[in-house]
């Protein structure tokens, strides 16, 4: 990658960056075990005051949902189609995303519902009840909770902005061209990009652990979106299953079915438009999610100021938590309804580090994580979610590019973690004799 004009180098290291210097004097393992121990406290002290949380926000993401559904009917608004968004947003962003990382696995005391292993996972029927969305859960599983997390901005992350985006930012067109594209793109990528790709991840997952081969001539790190159906038949999967498995139980059950009711309430009014204005408000609000989730979900990890790497790393290694922390970016946050507005993807720094921690966890862990990082000089950046959106739509439209993490520090961070792994496994001794 090219170095921009005004790239200035470190005195010390000309092969730095001039904001690269706290590399030479950062202490990876000294850094590693203030996060490992900051994390065991705080999964130590989950408890009722987390569930209580948690049951706080499901209360008012309820509170939208009456307020939205119970108003669709009677003309097409702005305030129910926002209610209806939020509601969706919230469902998915905060109550499923943390409940389907053992968030509350430990602390709640309904292990039957909120527990990883049976939240909306198992039946058609916990899906609906559970989380009802584009994205089979099963897949969101698998693509994020493992694939995304574990292989944070390495090419086999499959939300990796700029690899994604190769054909929109190497277009050949205007910038105004391709800005319009992205905000196409922002209405619709839910059903147009996440639920394939999600899918896709989920028939791969199965796919290797069958020990089957991956066909010949076959990306498995390339995206699946809705125009991959232009060509036929994925590589993992067709497309009549996808549409009947995934994608029309939510289009028809969501958009179709749940404003029937509206039908007889209408004819009790005399009204025969209620029915109408209640698909017409849901297809609205289904753009303003749409919105609403692109803005909390793809700035998280896009920047030029963000980090890609080379290779993989151990989990929970201090390679682990530097990535987690260098390639992933944290909003405006503190106070409940500026996370709940947010999805609680605010704390995306913290969430990264420990993806099994409740919401409640997240708040009180993010002046921590800063004092840490402060303490270690590692950079904690943290900014505005607009800016943040405009930086990620920079990296979508090839205006701007991702950063390479130095190559001789990613080499000399994964050896650490090789030799700590070592010293855990109590091997050390052993190879010393060999040698």
């Amino acid at each position: 990658m090219c170095r921009p004009a005004d790239f200035k180098v470190s005195p010390k290291n000309p092969s730095l960056a001039k904001d690269e210097a706290w590399l030479e004097k950062f202490d990876l393992e000294a850094f590693t075990q203030d996060i490992r121990e900051l994390g065991k406290k705080l999964e130590k002290n989950q408890g009722k005051e987390d569930v209580d949380h948690l049951n706080k926000m499901l209360m008012w993401a309820n509170s939208c949902a009456f307020l939205g559904l119970g108003t669709m009917g009677f003309r097409l608004n702005v305030v129910t189609a926002f209610l209806i968004s939020t509601w969706t947003f919230v469902r998915w962003t905060m109550i499923a995303h943390h409940t389907c990382h053992g968030g509350y696995d430990r602390c709640h005391p309904n292990k039957k519902r909120w527990h990883r292993f049976r939240f909306a996972i198992g039946s058609k029927w916990r899906r609906l009840c559970d989380w009802f969305d584009w994205m089979m859960p099963e897949a969101w599983n698998a693509e994020h909770n493992g694939r995304h997390h574990y292989n944070l901005s390495e090419t086999e992350d499959p939300d990796l902005v700029e690899e994604n985006l190769v054909d929109l930012r190497e277009m050949d067109v205007s910038m105004g061209v391709k800005w319009v594209a992205v905000v196409i793109q922002m209405c619709i990528w839910k059903w147009y990009y996440y639920s394939p790709n999600t899918y896709k991840e989920l028939k791969l997952s199965q796919h290797r652990k069958s020990g089957k081969p991956i066909p010949p001539g076959v990306n498995p790190a390339e995206a699946v979106t809705v125009r991959s159906f232009l060509s036929g038949d994925t590589a993992f999967y067709s497309v009549w299953e996808y549409m009947s498995v995934v994608f029309l139980p939510y289009l028809i059950i969501h958009f179709f079915v749940l404003p029937l009711p509206y039908i007889f309430i209408g004819q009790l009014l005399g009204r025969d438009d209620m029915y109408m204005n209640a698909v017409k408000n849901l297809f609205l609000a289904e753009i303003f999610t749409n919105i609403h989730a692109f803005m909390a979900v793809v700035p998280n990890h896009a920047g030029n100021d963000m980090y890609r790497f080379r290779e993989g790393c151990r989990p929970h290694s201090g390679s682990f938590y530097v990535r987690q922390v260098l390639a992933s970016v944290a909003f405006s946050m503190g106070t409940d309804l500026i996370d709940f507005m947010h999805g609680f993807l605010n704390y995306q720094i913290e969430h990264h580090l420990w993806p099994n921690l409740s919401m409640k966890s997240y708040q009180k862990s993010a002046p921590l994580v800063q004092a840490i990082c402060r303490k270690h000089g590692i950079p904690y950046i943290k900014e505005n979610v607009f800016i943040r959106t405009k930086k990620a739509i920079d990296i979508m439209i090839g205006a701007e590019s991702m950063r390479w993490f130095p190559e001789e520090y990613e080499k000399e961070f994964l050896e650490i973690d090789a030799m700590a792994e070592i010293k855990k496994r109590g091997l050390v001794n052993v190879t010393l004799a060999k040698q």
